[in-house]
């Protein structure tokens, strides 16, 4: 990617939605989001939270469900949703409390959820969204509450057999449930991408989508422009990839939109996204409130949050995506993609910025969208791992905009730096690469070039301005790739007009 490429797409493209061919219906998408907690504890017991490869590890008597345990509540958990609702503008619940939900699954030994009711630690927030158009969209939140996660099913393709695995269960998460104020796959998109940068800002989630810890299920209806009551939803479950999501989203748009069109019924369901087929298939008729037969938790005490414990909390918050991308806007001079693009990975944001504050050009950015980003891709590996450092970047643009060394060296030195991780200078020394910058040495070789090529003078001079890159090219080479291509291209315009 070029910073030409860069630039060209700080206008924001219309998407295609699959409403476009249907002009008399809108949609309305509800999310509720699942955020696994990094605390170092499960959210009711000691057992160590780290994810694990080995199964049934992480667990005791609490979170195996062994009857006559006790839970304890992390205080980790409840400072980890406090940040979670400031950040997302919503109230905090003075009083709140746990609930049971009862349902059976193998992977939850109790027979019941720990979970929040009605009465949630964070209620009546909302997440701004930028739209297509560049306007800023508020998405409604509904509640965020506490609870316990479950543990995990692994079904075996060989022996048919079924087993489970309950280090997962205890794994404090926060459950973020939006109203349905979402219209489109875009603005779920826009939505998720959004709360998904905040948990990590806040530290609260590793954002890890394959592992589970952060994962949506969406709740769609359909219905015609002007109703005024919302149409029966469908719930998307386990979908662990916007991409994926969006496309679901699109499916069952249509799948609902038909079903209505042909004279049927829309049913209250559970569905799954089937990747292979990308389509919408039934996993179970959803369930109600009442079916969870929801009462107060006996062996929690309430949980009070004063004032004083908001005020200390919210003067921890850090900056946030949608303040950085302002930021970075105002002061670093970045175009409104390029912002966004830094702005989405926290990691990539500090890198970028760390390289900024050693050396303050534009050319950083490009470096960083165009040749980091591709070199992380290509070698499949995180910033973390990478050679090439904030500081060891900076020295190279430096080098670059100050004609020490021209883009072909540039190149190379990046790609050694890559994988020796060794200092700039001394890649360049080592291949001596450094670009000869003293217009008197460029002069005389331009002159002898010039001097030695009477005919192709004589063509340049007759109108054939092609034959330019041939004097170019020949400077280059005699210069052996070390001339600074603009002082060669001035001295060569200048004695060539004689």
């Amino acid at each position: 990617m070029s910073s030409k490429d860069v630039s060209s797409k700080d206008k924001i493209e219309k998407t295609f939605s699959i409403l476009e061919n249907y002009p008399d219906y809108e949609v309305n998408i509800g999310m509720e989001v699942h955020v696994q907690l990094t605390t170092k504890s499960k959210i009711f017991c000691s057992c160590s939270n780290e994810i694990t490869k080995e199964p049934n590890t992480n667990i005791c008597q609490i979170c195996s469900g062994h009857p006559g345990t006790l839970p304890v509540l992390n205080a980790e958990v409840v400072k980890n949703a406090v940040l979670a609702g400031l950040a997302t503008n919503c109230n905090i619940e003075p009083v709140c409390y746990f609930a049971r939900k009862h349902y059976f699954y193998p992977d939850l030994p109790k027979g019941y959820q720990t979970t929040q009711s009605d009465k949630p630690i964070c209620y009546e927030g909302y997440l701004p969204i930028k739209l297509e158009d560049g306007s800023i969209k508020n998405i409604r939140i509904n509640r965020i509450h506490m609870e316990e996660d479950a543990g995990k099913n692994i079904h075996s393709n060989f022996s048919q057999e079924s087993f489970v695995d309950l280090n997962r269960a205890g794994t404090p998460l926060l459950e973020i449930v939006s109203y349905p104020d979402i219209s489109s796959a875009y603005e779920t998109r826009a939505y998720l991408k959004s709360l998904h940068s905040i948990v990590k800002y806040l530290n609260i989630c590793t954002g890890n989508m394959e592992d589970g810890a952060f994962r949506a299920d969406t709740n769609i209806s359909v219905r015609k422009k002007g109703a005024k009551e919302l149409g029966t939803k469908c719930e998307l479950k386990n979908i662990n990839s916007f991409k994926f999501i969006s496309d679901a989203i699109e499916y069952e748009i249509e799948r609902q939109i038909d079903l209505i069109e042909n004279g049927g019924k829309v049913q209250q369901e559970t569905r799954l996204w089937d990747t292979k087929n990308k389509k919408t298939i039934s996993m179970r008729s959803k369930e109600g409130s009442a079916d969870y037969r929801y009462f107060e938790e006996p062996d929690l005490p309430l949980i009070e949050v004063s004032q004083e414990y908001i005020k200390q909390i919210r003067s921890t918050l850090p900056e946030l995506p949608m303040a950085k991308i302002e930021r970075l806007i105002k002061e670093n001079g970045l175009s409104q993609y390029e912002a966004e693009i830094i702005a989405e990975d926290l990691d990539l944001a500090s890198y970028f910025e760390n390289s900024y504050k050693i050396y303050s050009s534009k050319n950083i950015i490009n470096w960083v969208l165009r040749d980091i980003l591709g070199l992380l891709k290509d070698q499949r590996i995180s910033l973390n791992e990478c050679k090439i450092t904030p500081e060891r970047l900076a020295k190279l643009v430096e080098l670059l905009d100050t004609g020490k060394i021209n883009n072909r060296g540039a190149k190379e030195v990046f790609e050694e730096i890559a994988l020796s991780g060794k200092e700039p200078s001394i890649v360049i020394k080592e291949k001596g690469l450094e670009q000869i910058g003293s217009v008197e040495d460029i002069e005389k070789i331009v002159k002898e070039i010039i001097d030695s090529n009477p005919d192709n003078v004589a063509l340049y001079k007759s109108g054939k301005d092609r034959v330019f890159g041939f004097f170019v090219g020949e400077c280059m080479k005699k210069l052996q790739g070390k001339g600074d291509p603009k002082i060669i291209q001035d001295l060569l315009k200048k004695y060539l007009q004689n």
